[in-house]
């Protein structure tokens, strides 16, 4: 898989995250909403490392 199609699937899998977390805390769900928040902050770093090679 060459950087620019991962570099899009980590955005990708960052706004659903980012979605699944605003449900999460509207849902008064503080366990899902933290556990998205990790997973996002997960691919955020991924995204760093891939888009600075």
């Amino acid at each position: 898989m060459n950087e620019r199609r991962l570099r899009s699937m980590y955005v990708l899998g960052i706004l659903l995250n980012a979605g699944a977390l605003v449900y999460a805390v509207m849902d008064d769900s503080p366990l899902f909403a933290v556990t998205f928040g990790v997973i996002m902050l997960y691919l955020g770093l991924r995204y760093r490392m891939v888009s600075s090679s």
